[in-house]
C-alpha cells in the first residue's frame, strides 16, 4: 500500500531522519571515551545516517541524564562542542522512560512549529569509569564536577523502614511486582520462573544479532534462571542474568526534523519514520503508597492509550520494544497489550544483554526501531519506564504519514488514577496475624540468603514490611516453595529486639 500524501502541512509533521550509536571497548582504559565524547560521536553518526547536514540547525536538544561521570551543565558543554545555540536545551532527571518522553516532546515541538530540527541523545561510560576507579587510574576526561549534586534516586523517595530492610533499590523492589503479579495470574513460582527464562532468552537472541550490543551471546532459559557462582541470586527470584547490566560504554542519538525540512534536505522518503503518537503516566515515587503490586495502573493506561492508535489491538504492531530492566515489566506489559507468551518483545536485545546504559537504553531502542521499520513493517511501539514501575511513556512510530495532527495533550494520568484503589496505611508496629501481599529474599555474593522481606497486610488491613531472618529456615522455605506461592498465606507478626517487625510462617 503506497504512502499517500498527508493532508497536514509538511512543516508540522515530525519525522525521524537519522539515528546513531557507538559502543566503546577500549583496550587501554586511558583511551576510553568520556560521556560527552560519546554523545558528540553518536550525534555525528545520526547526522551521517540522515545523509544531510543538520547538526548546525538543531533548535531543540535533549540530553538524557547520565551517572557514570558528573559535569557542570553537560547540555551546554555538548552544544558548545557542536557549535550550536538551540532555543530548547535540556538535561533531564533520572528515568528510564526519559528518552521516549524527550522524543515525544521534540516531535510535539516540531508539530507546534517551534523548531524544524531536534535531537535527543544519551551516553554512559560506566565500564571504563568503574575499571579506572578500581585500578586507581586517573582518566584524561573533563574534570569530575565535585560541586554538582548527585541526582535523587531510590532511597531518597522511600520510607526509612524500606531502606533499613534493603528494599529500596530496583533489584530488591521489582521482585514485589514479580511475586504479586504471578500469583494474581495463577502461576506457581516455577511457572513464573520458566516464563521469565524464556522471555529473557528471547531478548538475548536479539542482542546476539545486534552489532551494538554489549553481550552478543544467545543464552538459554535454564542458564538464565539457574543460580551458579557466575550467575548468583541477587534478590529472589532474580539472578544476575535477569537484571540490567549498567557496566557498559555506549552512546545513542536520534535526529528529528519536520517533513518539509527533510524534503528540503533531500532525504529519501523511505528513510523517514513518522511519530504517530504516545502517552505518559506515573505512580507515586514512594512505592509503598500504591494500592497493590500485581499490576500498574499507569502502565495499563499508557499501553491502552497507544493501542487506541492501532484500533485497540496490540497485535497490529509489527515490532515492539518492551522495557526490560526486570522480567515483571514486559510480562505485565505484554498481557495488557493482549500478546501471548510467544511475544517478540524487543528489537534491541534488552537491558541485560544489549546493555543498560542506565537512563538511556531506550535511546538505543529507538535507533533499533527506526532501522527495523526502514527494513520492513509499518508500525512500531516503544515502551519505556523508570523508577520502581514508576514513570511510564510509550510512543508509536510509523512508516506512513499521519492524517491527523500529532496530539499535544498526551498525559493519561487521570485514567490511571481512576483505576487506583484505596492505599493501605503503612505501619511499623503491628502484631497478630499478617497475610503476605508480596515478598523477596535478599542474597549475598555466596548465593546464601541474607534475609527475607515480606510485605504484609495486618489484621487491620494496614501494610507493613517485615523481616525473615536467615536462620528461620522454615519460613524461608515457605517463601521459596517453587510449587506454591506464599502470596496470600498467613503467619505471625512479632517484633525483634531492634524494633523491626518479623514474620513467621503459621
Amino acid at each position: 500500500m503506497p504512502n499517500l500524501p498527508s493532508p497536514l502541512p509538511d512543516d508540522r509533521i515530525p519525522v525521524i531522519v537519522g539515528v546513531g550509536e557507538i559502543t566503546d571497548r577500549p583496550k587501554d582504559l586511558a583511551e576510553g571515551l568520556e560521556p560527552l565524547t560519546l554523545l558528540e560521536l553518536a550525534l555525528r553518526r545520526a547526522e551521517a545516517d540522515s545523509g544531510a547536514k543538520l547538526l548546525g540547525e538543531i533548535g531543540s536538544l535533549d540530553v538524557v541524564n547520565f551517572l557514570s561521570w558528573r559535569y557542570r551543565d553537560p547540555e551546554q558543554r555538548l552544544a558548545q562542542r557542536l557549535g550550536i545555540e538551540p532555543k530548547h536545551l535540556y538535561y533531564g532527571p533520572v528515568g528510564g522512560e526519559s528518552p521516549i518522553r524527550y522524543l515525544h516532546e521534540a516531535a510535539k515541538r516540531i508539530a507546534r512549529g517551534e523548531c524544524s530540527v531536534a535531537a535527543v541523545c544519551g551516553a554512559e561510560a560506566q565500564s571504563t569509569a568503574t575499571k579506572a576507579e578500581r585500578a586507581g587510574i586517573d582518566l584524561p576526561w573533563t574534570p569530575f564536577a565535585l560541586d554538582v549534586e548527585e541526582p535523587k534516586r531510590g532511597a531518597a523517595f522511600q520510607k526509612p523502614m524500606a531502606v533499613k530492610l534493603g528494599v529500596f533499590r530496583p533489584v530488591t523492589v521489582y521482585p514485589f511486582y514479580e511475586a504479586a503479579s504471578s500469583a494474581h495470574w495463577g502461576q506457581t513460582p516455577r511457572e513464573a520462573m520458566a516464563e521469565s527464562g524464556r522471555l529473557w532468552s528471547t531478548y538475548s537472541e536479539v542482542a546476539s544479532h545486534n552489532p551494538n550490543a554489549w553481550l552478543k551471546r544467545r543464552v538459554g532459559s535454564e542458564e538464565i534462571t539457574t543460580p551458579t557462582a557466575d550467575n548468583r541470586l541477587i534478590a529472589w527470584p532474580y539472578t544476575k542474568l535477569m537484571v540490567a547490566n549498567p557496566t557498559v560504554n555506549m552512546g545513542g542519538a536520534v535526529l528529528l526534523t519536520s517533513l518539509a525540512k527533510a524534503r528540503e534536505a533531500g532525504i529519501a522518503e523511505d528513510r523517514l519514520i513518522y511519530v504517530r503518537g504516545g502517552a505518559s503516566a506515573e505512580e507515586p515515587r514512594d512505592y509503598l503508597l500504591r494500592d497493590q503490586f500485581y499490576e500498574s495502573h499507569p502502565q495499563n493506561a499508557v499501553l491502552n492509550a497507544v493501542m487506541e492508535l492501532v484500533e485497540g489491538d496490540g497485535r497490529k504492531f509489527d515490532a515492539i520494544e518492551l522495557y526490560s530492566c526486570f522480567p515483571c515489566v514486559p510480562k505485565m506489559a505484554r498481557r495488557t497489550l493482549g500478546l501471548g507468551p510467544d511475544v517478540q518483545p524487543t528489537v534491541t536485545g534488552g537491558l541485560t544483554f544489549f546493555g543498560a546504559p542506565l537512563n538511556t537504553y531506550m535511546t538505543h531502542a529507538a535507533c533499533a526501531m527506526v532501522r527495523k521499520l526502514r527494513n520492513g513493517g509499518s508500525l512500531g511501539l516503544l515502551y519505556g519506564q523508570g523508577g520502581f514501575v514508576t514513570k511510564h511513556h510509550a510512543l508509536v512510530l510509523s512508516r506512513r504519514a499521519p492524517w491527523e495532527p500529532l496530539a499535544q495533550d498526551t498525559s493519561v494520568q487521570t485514567e490511571a488514577d481512576r483505576h487506583r484503589g484505596a492505599v493501605p496505611e503503612f505501619v511499623t508496629k503491628a502484631d497478630g496475624k499478617g497475610e503476605v501481599e508480596s515478598f523477596t529474599v535478599i542474597y549475598g555474593r555466596n548465593n546464601e540468603a541474607e534475609h527475607g522481606v515480606v510485605m504484609l497486610r495486618t489484621k487491620d488491613q494496614a501494610r507493613a514490611l517485615a523481616r525473615v531472618p536467615a536462620q528461620d529456615g522454615a519460613t524461608l522455605a515457605h517463601l521459596l516453595d517453587m510449587d506454591r506461592t506464599p502470596v496470600g498465606s498467613s503467619g505471625d507478626i512479632v517484633t525483634a529486639e531492634d524494633g523491626v517487625l518479623e514474620w513467621r510462617v503459621g
